[in-house]
């Protein structure tokens, strides 16, 4: 029988028993129920002890085969010993979903592991889906279902989550921590779902089908792992999401024996397909909370240029700060905005953005309004951030009809930011919640909020269409540089006139052949990195050509003759594999790689304004403008290069690596230098 795909019982079951229920006090096997009935669940629940009788004033069935209804959610809260057997016979039962609260499985041991996959096949065997086990559980939806014993729920000062943002945590006790603060600050979180080991149910699986629900309007994540991104990558665009990864860098992990290897790290790899695919990346939970109550708001942005308001000079500046950070620009007003601000504010304030509006524009009834609207109408802006030091009294009233009214007549996502104590005016913050204008304590925060929308609303795969260039030959075992590059020159690419010599009598003439000043280098079976190792001579004459040829021969090969060109910047590019992908690797070449170590990666496919995007990210922006004086390099021909490149090694080996280093890049177009190439490792 194959899976019931259907992961909506977690959060909208309407029939949900509690097996291992008990009414003894302080049991985990009580909390559901207490929960699910504190917070008035309109379902059915049924707790199933082997006693039967009553638990909590419900009746209880002795067994899952006793329960007259047919159960859409079924929390498993048995020893490890009998949860074996609770998952039989709950997948015998026709229950949808089963979340498998025990501990004691592959968070333990090998055959913690073993038992946990036992589970898996016993639940898919008749189309259950497992969530867990070490699962803390579901709440919120509109039926209110509380499937969970996390402590949060004891509290009394703990509200029903309600709103229109889903949490997903692969941890459960964090999970429901960050939901915690969540409520606290008044982020509107309905949803909040722990996935524990993921034997079965993965986090990306349910966010994914949270994108899909109505009732849902954008989805936040905690994962240490990101498997099977598939199914998410495909929704993304639909619903605003962003995700917490865990365990960023990664201690003792052995670098690849390439430049490219090394300089593609798993996370950046991660980060990339994140922003390739328009899905946001936290760096905290704090930072994951602002982003979600930014998308609550509902409000796309379309493009990166943000418009500041400030009544402090420093609040401004560090917006400022925070943009540049952040990836972000200041949107350069119009000549007719600035006028039309400085008849507005004071000559000792500032009517180019950051728009400096002083406490006096503050003390002035009208003031503060005209300013901002006109500042949102200015049609280079594509948000606002408004700086607040302190705010009292009715001011924050003011501010927030202001930023309210800007909000809905422009359709900007308005932001604001509230440097000083709560205390001072403690209802500020609801009123400009309920104004629908997110609140941040630092101007940081706030901006970094900001880039997350600009990253869910452009997402950077642009202009993507199939392939129609023929693919590159796969290179046979063992291919030197040589070999490579003849592989390259038939599909087009610019690759130098070269030949190998093996004697000192060939090695004049060779040059000769070459053009006259010549590279020579030694050919050796697995010497990735030449330069190191004394294996490379620059601009050879034929006179220099035997000794340099008998110094390059020792080295225990043959030499490669190559024309010389000289000049140019040296780039990188390469191609490696990871988990998430083949990934493309473009930055900063030659002696420079790793000093330097300025590269971009994104994960294949790309397009020419992704390639574009990645030489932007790094120092070879700079270096190819023309840096110190040195003459604009030919951009547009390496973009068209690696465009070509990565076109024609999409179908080699997934775990083979290939390092371009250096691709030199003249006034007048590119070429590639050197090649190496790395052979999957052998079954």
């Amino acid at each position: 029988m194959t899976n019931n795909l259907d992961l909506r019982p977690l959060w909208a079951a309407q029939t949900i028993a509690v097996v291992g229920a008990t009414e003894r006090v302080g049991a985990i096997g009580r909390l559901p129920i207490e929960y699910l009935t504190k917070f008035g669940f309109d379902g059915f629940i049924a707790p199933v002890n082997p006693k039967g009788g009553t638990i909590l004033g419900l009746p209880a069935f002795q067994s899952m085969a006793e329960i007259p209804q047919h159960i859409e959610l079924a929390l498993i809260m048995v020893p490890a010993s009998s949860v074996r057997e609770a998952v039989k016979d709950c997948a015998a039962a026709g229950v949808e979903v089963a979340i498998v609260m025990s501990s004691g499985f592959g968070e333990v041991d090998p055959d913690g592991q073993i038992a946990q996959q036992e589970l898996v096949d016993i639940a898919r065997a008749d189309g259950m889906r497992l969530v867990g086990p070490n699962c803390i559980g579901s709440v919120g939806g509109a039926h209110r279902v509380m499937a969970t014993f996390s402590p949060v729920f004891s509290s009394e000062s703990t509200p029903l989550p309600a709103g229109n943002v889903a949490l997903v945590s692969q941890s459960g006790a964090l999970g429901f921590g960050a939901l915690s603060l969540g409520l606290e600050r008044g982020v509107p979180i309905g949803i909040a779902i722990t996935t524990g080991n993921e034997a079965d149910v993965t986090a990306t699986e349910v966010a994914a089908q949270l994108a899909q629900d109505p009732e849902v309007d954008a989805v936040v994540m905690y994962v240490e792992a990101l498997g099977n991104m598939d199914q998410l990558i495909r929704v993304a665009g639909s619903k605003p999401i962003a995700i917490l990864k865990a365990g960023r860098s990664v201690a003792g992990a052995a670098a690849a024996a390439s430049h490219t290897g090394a300089l593609a790290s798993p996370d950046k790899v991660v980060s990339a397909v994140l922003t390739q695919n328009g899905i946001a990346r936290a760096n905290n939970i704090d930072e994951l909370l602002d982003i979600a109550a930014l998308f609550a708001s509902e409000k796309k942005i379309s493009g990166p240029a943000v418009g500041i308001v400030t009544t402090s000079g420093g609040s401004g500046i560090l917006a400022v700060d925070a943009l540049e950070s952040e990836g972000l620009t200041l949107a350069e007003l119009s000549a007719e905005t600035v006028t039309a601000l400085e008849e507005i504010v004071p000559s000792y304030g500032n009517a180019t953005n950051p728009v400096d509006v002083t406490a006096a524009v503050m003390a002035e009834s009208g003031l503060f309004e005209r300013c901002v609207n006109r500042l949102s109408t200015d049609p280079s802006v594509n948000a606002i951030v408004a700086c607040f030091a302190v705010l009292v009294g009715k001011d924050v009233d003011r501010i927030a009809q202001a930023l309210g009214a800007v909000r809905e007549n422009t359709g900007l996502p308005v932001v604001a930011v509230r440097t000083g104590a709560a205390a001072l005016a403690p209802e500020g913050a609801q009123v400009l919640k309920e104004a629908g204008i997110p609140v941040y304590p630092t101007p940081e925060r706030a901006v970094a909020a900001l880039r997350a929308l600009v990253t869910i609303n452009t997402p950077e795969r642009k202009n993507l269409a199939p392939s129609t260039q023929p693919g590159i030959p796969v290179p046979q075992n063992g291919a030197s540089e040589k070999d490579l590059k003849e592989l390259f020159a038939q599909a087009g690419l610019p690759i130098p006139e070269s030949l190998v010599v093996t004697s000192g009598s060939e090695v004049v003439g060779a040059v000769g052949t070459v053009g006259g000043r010549a590279v020579l280098k030694a050919v050796v079976p697995g010497l990735l990195h030449k330069s190191d190792a004394g294996g490379v001579v620059l601009d050879v004459s034929a006179e220099k050509a035997v000794d340099t040829f008998a110094r390059l021969q020792a080295l225990g090969g043959d030499v490669l003759v190559e024309r010389f060109v000289p000049g140019g910047v040296e780039v990188l590019v390469g191609v490696s594999s990871s988990p998430m992908g083949r990934v493309l690797t473009v930055g900063v070449g030659g002696v420079l790689t790793e000093i330097v170590a300025s590269a971009a990666v994104r994960v294949l496919p790309v397009s020419k304004w992704d390639i574009g995007q990645m030489i932007s990210e790094t120092t070879l922006d700079v270096l190819l403008a023309g840096a110190r004086g040195a003459p604009v390099a030919d951009r547009e021909a390496l973009v068209i290069a690696i465009d070509q490149l990565a076109q024609g090694v999409r179908d080699w080996p997934d775990d083979c690596e290939l390092d371009i280093n250096p691709v030199t890049v003249l006034e007048n177009g590119c070429w590639f230098l050197d090649a190496a190439y790395v052979e999957p490792p052998t079954q």
